[in-house]
């Protein structure tokens, strides 16, 4: 068995009692979003540009062992047919697109940067601003240069700058046109996953690595996101550097562009006395969400909740409604982690993912308005949400899980690349189009 990020924390949610913890009821919400509100859908290059050759989970994908169940191979093919997703993006109604750039394509080598490629991301941005759509970039979504991880990636004391010299030049190139960006995907969990893991998976993705460290002939090769980092306080501590040096190079460019970071948050919750709850977010989100007060927003990355007594996470209600991996689908989650997240940074919050694993279109479009109408209410209660972005644009390559697990909007047909909308798009383009609930 195999877990990524998303899979991990939908997982961790469905351990241990009954959640005492109710979704909140009986209040109405205000049903207007404000004026400028931004509604989108997300992607990430490797999951859906395909053929990422030069990136570090490429060749992990390629290695014995590996972790990962499938190759990504073309993806959706989204190199090539991003005009497609962002017609689709204008399709349903919205006016956002979160979207990554690929390091890998960037900066193949060290300090070779490839203007054609910044080229065709400069293009998405213009095709986005072609159809007024508001273009969300990322610009690290998990993925680094196979060179990057094979010396030793975030381990290395040299990373951070050399994050910062590609973010300056991705910025120098695109920066005009972004409308906001964020310097990295989820990093808050980076040397945290393995203590929720069976020890199997662990090794299994330590001797992963280290298969990549002999075919690329170094002493070390560490991924930009793996289930095992060797030392979790020195990657993590280069990693907010990073984020601070990439912030920094990128605002030295364009000075007005807000820049964050996104966040994996549960919505922890408290049952009982000597609760768990708040070790854990310190654990899981406490230094990220201090390195974030001196960002221009946090975006959050929503999924589960999770419930905490003395001992540990309870389990999901027996009659919960569950995603493809057995855990709970929980709409009251997503409004409870922007709270927390605003609460601890002060920042505006923009919800840079929230979704569903599941074949089952019904339940996304069940959860789909039922999270906004808790989010809304937050929102009533001054809490600054500036926009929603549902992950993700179409079913697409999720990391280990090769293409099993579905969170598209859109059904991706992998023989023909068509792309199609599922009920559940109608869902999110009504409150759109509308603004409202």
């Amino acid at each position: 068995m195999n877990l990524d990020r998303r899979a991990l924390l939908s997982g961790a949610a469905a351990l241990g009692a009954a959640p005492l913890v109710a979704q909140a009821k009986g209040r109405a919400p205000n049903p207007a979003f404000p004026q400028g509100f931004l509604w989108g859908a997300a992607t990430a290059a490797h999951q859906v540009e395909g053929n990422n050759v030069n990136a570090d989970i490429w060749l992990m994908e390629n290695v014995t062992p590996t972790t990962f169940t499938e190759k990504s191979g073309d993806a959706a093919n989204s190199f090539l047919l991003w005009e497609t997703d962002l017609d689709l993006v204008k399709s349903l109604g919205l006016n956002t697109y979160r979207f990554s750039l690929e390091w890998a394509r960037i900066e193949p080598e060290p300090g070779q940067f490839s203007i054609a490629m910044l080229d065709h991301y400069k293009a998405i941005i213009d095709g986005c601003h072609a159809r007024g759509i508001h273009p969300f970039v990322t610009f690290n979504h998990f993925t680094t240069p196979r060179w990057f991880a094979g010396r030793g990636g975030w381990h290395n004391p040299e990373a951070p700058a050399l994050f910062a010299r590609y973010c300056d030049r991705a910025a120098r190139h695109l920066a005009s046109g972004i409308g906001h960006a964020t310097t990295l995907n989820e990093p808050n969990l980076a040397g945290l996953l393995g203590e929720l893991l069976p020890g199997d998976l662990l090794a299994t993705d330590k001797a992963m690595q280290e298969a990549c460290a002999r075919a690329m002939n170094v002493d070390r090769f560490s991924a930009g996101s793996a289930l095992y980092v060797a030392d979790p306080a020195t990657f993590r501590a280069h990693q907010i550097e990073g984020h601070k040096q990439g912030r920094a190079a990128i605002k030295a460019v364009r000075g007005d562009l807000p820049v964050g970071v996104s966040l994996a948050m549960m919505d922890d919750q408290a049952v009982g006395k000597a609760s768990l709850r708040d070790a854990m977010r310190e654990r899981y989100y406490g230094e990220w969400l201090r390195a974030a007060r001196d960002d221009d927003f946090v975006g959050v990355q929503n999924y589960e909740r999770k419930v905490w007594n003395d001992k540990g996470a309870l389990p999901a209600p027996a009659d919960a409604r569950r995603n493809t991996m057995g855990a709970e689908v929980w709409p009251g989650s997503l409004a409870g982690a922007v709270r927390h997240a605003h609460a601890v940074t002060g920042r505006p919050v923009i919800v840079t993912e929230h979704g569903v694993g599941s074949e089952d279109d019904t339940i996304r479009a069940w959860l789909i308005p039922n999270a906004l109408r808790d989010l809304k209410l937050a929102m009533d209660d001054g809490v600054p949400v500036h926009g929603y972005v549902h992950w993700s644009l179409v079913d697409n390559y999720e990391w280990v899980f090769g293409y099993r697990i579905r969170f598209g909007l859109c059904e991706l047909d992998r023989q023909t690349f068509k792309r199609t909308p599922k009920p559940s798009a109608a869902v999110l383009k009504r409150i759109a189009q509308a603004n409202a609930l």
